[in-house]
């Protein structure tokens, strides 16, 4: 049975090398050192990715290294052909490696979608069956292709997403826990002041049916007990909590852990400066104790290494794939500053308490003072994860945000080659708007991604009472602009912003971002800074509300009808955007059905420039600010009955969005999927290894990335799967 189109990637994927030769090239003997151990760590911890992702994508993992490890893809495809298999099929199998090694996982980054290989299940074991890894050894060969098979061409309602529960797959959790299994757990950490960002739920009965709930920390050590000094000595062990039994443990993921933390150690010696040496040795407590404190002050230095050479960031960072959106993903990144590029953004953080005081909330609604970041445009030269972004902003930790600050990086040679499209490949738009649009898009997206970063995610205050009952705001002069009343709102003791917010705590802070984005984006200095004037300035305003709408509209192929769920927190965020925009009326944007040129069904979608400052402006105005007054007040019933509206996809009239979902997804393009280099030392110097931009470079790249300890290190991470394995097992039964 074929495979609907959208659980498969297309033959013809696009894949782009990111190029950082020039910017690594430039960088003293020192630094290249530093470079390479920091870019193992985040290799090695990248792993953990594919434990966080889906039952069966370590050992999927693992089956691919092993069979284009024993042939490259050049000698594997004459085996492929000569064994009853087409050139479309064996390119079928090069794509899915290559999508499942850049996705670290057989769910994408972007979506949180199963895709299944494009080649018939019994003609890719025909591939093994014949391949040299599987003559060298058969038995263990064999051994994966039972575990994964399955697995991997599955598609059944439950599996084709990630989700919690009846709603999808997720390895945060055991299978058989649900939203108020998550929800109690989430009271348990925050009545202990423990981070989540490091933790899996596992759920398991005891013989009279009672829950008995594991939350265990990832680190090295796996020891249940924890001695002052340690921040874990009064956590660990068992506890009743709410008439159940919870226990701490740690260790998970700890063979990954233990090498991400050798090298981190590694780095150590050339380091550029003091920061960066506490920096690292506060991450390696952090991974070695599976302390999440360790990993704030790591950030503080962090935060506090000011202007770089080479910028880096470790550790569980986002929580996009949690379905309750509390932990993190595993994320390590090294890049190089690029300081033509720099410039502009220091110029912009120059400007930035100006530029903040102009947002549509009251001052007491904004930070004490705003903590002038570091703002740099980097190469990405090791970038480990399920998906690489075009600008970050961290930590996300809200109380170092609020009192010791944050970085902003905008990631210049993703911007470059991820946003290139071809005319033909353009979709949704009116003819006369297309090569504006490839004109402006990419310097109107380096702008949407400078203001998203630094005064979108850099923004608004949070009322948080402290340990003490202390307030960080006056309750009795501080009104709020929705109600006019005085605040009746705050974050308690132990509460923070993905704790409050769970499930909608990321989709709403990127729509936060991207609304001051589209906000501020109509400032002449702003546009002055990014080298814009004149006409030129209005055609990257224009293009950027238009590519905003337009984002919205694609955003729908994201939506799950079944679940009546969203798959990916931006494109939820765009589209709430495109639904406030429509709202506003007055024909500001308009969305159209049409035939395309191709005589299947298509849409298109409008903005009128001339109304983006007297209707579009203030439409946003308004959703901006109730978004940050609900925010910072911790409303959450308010925010969630506001976004929730907004996300909802009916196919009612006048816009029939399920309609237009399909149409979407008929005509999409896939996103592209990224070659990194690997660096090695060869001597007393760091050597990079460069490959292709196609499926077969990709899958060259992760083959290459380990050669020191890859059979040590498959062993390993098979038995972490096989170990927790059983948690899964069951799925099916609550």
């Amino acid at each position: 049975m074929v495979a609907p189109s959208q659980y498969v990637l297309p033959n013809n994927l696009p894949v782009a090398l990111l190029d950082c030769n020039e910017a690594f090239l430039l960088l003293s003997a020192e630094e290249k050192l530093y470079t390479h151990y920091l870019s193992r760590a985040s290799f090695y911890g990248g792993l953990i990715v594919l434990f966080q992702t889906s039952p069966e994508s370590p050992a999927i993992y693992i089956l691919l290294n092993r069979l284009f490890r024993s042939q490259d893809p050049g000698e594997l495809r004459g085996v492929a052909l000569s064994h009853d298999v087409n050139e479309e099929e064996y390119q079928a199998l090069l794509v899915y490696a290559a999508g499942f090694f850049a996705n670290m996982g057989n769910y994408k980054s972007f979506g949180d979608t199963k895709f299944v290989p494009n080649i018939p299940r019994e003609k890719l074991e025909k591939v093994i069956r014949a391949s040299n890894a599987f003559a060298k050894d058969p038995e263990g060969m064999e051994s994966l292709w039972k575990m994964v098979a399955d697995h991997m061409y599955s598609l059944e309602p439950s599996e084709r997403q990630l989700g919690l529960g009846d709603h999808g797959i997720t390895t945060y959790f055991s299978g058989n826990c649900t939203l108020e299994d998550a929800e109690l757990a989430q009271r348990f950490l925050d009545s202990k002041s423990l981070s989540a960002y490091n933790t899996r739920l596992f759920k398991t009965l005891d013989e009279s049916g009672k829950s008995l709930y594991e939350v265990r920390l990832a680190s090295v050590n796996k020891e249940e007990s924890a001695s002052p000094p340690s921040d874990l000595s009064e956590i660990l062990g068992s506890v009743e909590f709410e008439g159940h039994q919870f226990r701490v443990t740690r260790g998970d993921y700890s063979p990954l852990l233990r090498r991400v933390r050798e090298n981190l150690e590694n780095a150590k010696a050339y380091a550029a400066n003091d920061n960066q040496r506490q920096m690292l040795d506060e991450y390696v407590r952090s991974f070695q104790e599976g302390s999440i404190k360790a990993h704030k002050e790591g950030s503080k230095y962090w935060v506090q290494d000011k202007g770089p050479i080479v910028e880096s960031y470790i550790g569980f960072i986002e929580s996009y794939r949690d379905p309750f959106g509390s932990r993190g993903e595993f994320e390590g990144f090294v890049a190089v500053v690029n300081k033509s590029v720099s410039a502009k953004f220091a110029q912009l953080v120059s400007v930035a308490e100006q530029l903040v005081s102009s947002l549509p909330w009251p001052a007491s609604y904004e930070k004490d003072a705003f903590l002038r970041p570091d703002f740099t445009s980097l190469d990405v030269v090791t970038f480990s994860g399920s998906g690489i972004p075009a600008g970050i902003n961290i930590p996300n930790y809200d109380d170092i945000r609020q009192t010791v600050g944050f970085k902003n990086v905008s990631l210049g040679n993703v911007l470059s080659v991820g946003s290139a499209t071809e005319r033909e490949k353009l979709t949704f738009l009116r003819e006369e708007d297309k090569d504006l649009f490839l004109k402006f898009r990419g310097p109107s997206f380096e702008v949407q991604v400078g203001l998203h970063e630094l005064l979108g995610h850099g923004s608004g205050k949070l009322f948080v009472q402290d340990e003490k009952g202390a307030l960080n705001f006056d309750k009795e002069t501080v009104i709020n602009p929705e109600t006019g009343e005085l605040v009746k709102g705050w974050y308690k003791t132990g509460e923070t912003w993905d704790s409050k917010f769970s499930t909608i705590a990321s989709t709403y802070e990127e729509c936060r971002a991207e609304c001051v984005g589209l906000y501020l984006c109509i400032n002449e200095e702003v546009l002055r800074i990014f080298g814009h004037e004149a006409q030129e300035a209005q055609d990257v305003i224009y293009v950027n509300w238009l590519n905003m709408v337009r984002a919205g509209l694609m955003g729908l192929e994201y939506f799950t009808p079944e679940t009546g769920r969203w798959r990916q927190a931006h494109m939820q965020a765009r589209f709430v955007i495109l639904r406030v925009l429509l709202e506003a009326g007055e024909n500001f944007v308009t969305i159209t059905q049409k035939v395309g040129a191709d005589g299947r069904p298509d849409v298109q979608v409008t903005l009128d420039r001339e109304k983006i400052l007297s209707v579009g402006h203030p439409a946003i105005q308004r959703f901006l600010l109730r978004l940050q007054v609900y925010k910072s007040t911790a409303d959450v019933e308010r925010a969630r009955e506001m976004y929730d509206g907004y996300s909802t996809v009916t196919d009612a009239d006048p816009y029939q969005f399920l309609t237009l979902r399909d149409i979407i997804i008929s005509r999409k393009e896939e996103r592209k999927s990224f070659v990194q280099i690997n660096t090695r030392i060869t001597g007393d110097s760091v050597d990079t290894l460069q490959y292709e931009s196609s499926p077969s470079g990709l899958i060259l790249s992760v083959l290459q990335r380990f050669p020191d300890d890859e059979e040590e290190l498959e062993r390993e991470m098979l038995e972490l799967s096989c170990a927790d394995s059983h948690f899964w097992e069951q799925q099916g039964s609550r």
